[in-house]
């Protein structure tokens, strides 16, 4: 891989609710609006030579992915490392409630049937492994909020903090092989020894 294309799925019926949903079995399509973010996000790639679009098991990720290369010829990877994450007991609920909870708590604290932060880093590094290690050129992935802000943050050399910028719908994040690197190389470090 050469070139990644990051972006944010449009937004969906749960995040237009400021619900949380981290079971790619339950249903949760765009919204009009995050269709019409999927066709923006479409027109901002349409220049973009892409050889792969990886998304996660989510179905508002495969809309948002399908829209933006509506007529284009793009064979799809599905990633599951780059899902969002297991939210547990909170899933379903309100995501300030989930947030007012992980926010109070360390990098190795999980809600109930949940995943802490240490392992969401260490399985989106994988992940994002798995798009390094690919031998097209260029790479459209296509996921969710917290793994694209850790592999934003990362990216730059930052590790996971407690509190993380949420990434806008449908914008692009464009990174060469050496930054997905560095991403990768600075979430694998933190997952093994995660502190705030």
């Amino acid at each position: 891989m050469r070139t990644l294309l990051a972006a944010r799925h449009g937004e969906s019926e749960y995040s237009a609710k400021q619900l949380v949903n981290g079971d790619p079995g339950v249903a949760c399509p765009l919204t009009e609006a995050g269709r019409a973010q999927a066709r923006a996000l479409g027109k901002a790639v349409a220049a973009e030579p892409i050889d792969l679009a990886a998304v996660t098991q989510f179905e508002r990720v495969r809309e948002t992915a399908e829209l933006a290369l509506k007529g284009r010829d793009v064979p799809f990877l599905v990633v599951p490392e780059l899902n969002d994450p297991r939210y547990g007991e909170f899933e379903g609920g309100p995501l300030d409630r989930y947030r007012a909870w992980v926010w109070e708590k360390g990098p190795l604290d999980a809600p109930a049937g949940g995943e802490h932060r240490g392992e969401l880093a260490g399985r989106y590094a994988r992940g994002l492994a798995t798009l390094l290690h690919r031998s097209e050129e260029t790479i459209l992935l296509v996921a969710h909020s917290l793994p694209l802000a850790y592999l934003r943050d990362a990216a730059a050399g930052a590790t996971p903090r407690s509190r993380t910028d949420q990434v806008d719908y449908a914008q692009v994040l464009r990174l060469d092989a050496a930054d997905l690197r560095r991403a990768i190389d600075v979430l694998e470090a933190w997952s093994s020894s995660p502190a705030f």
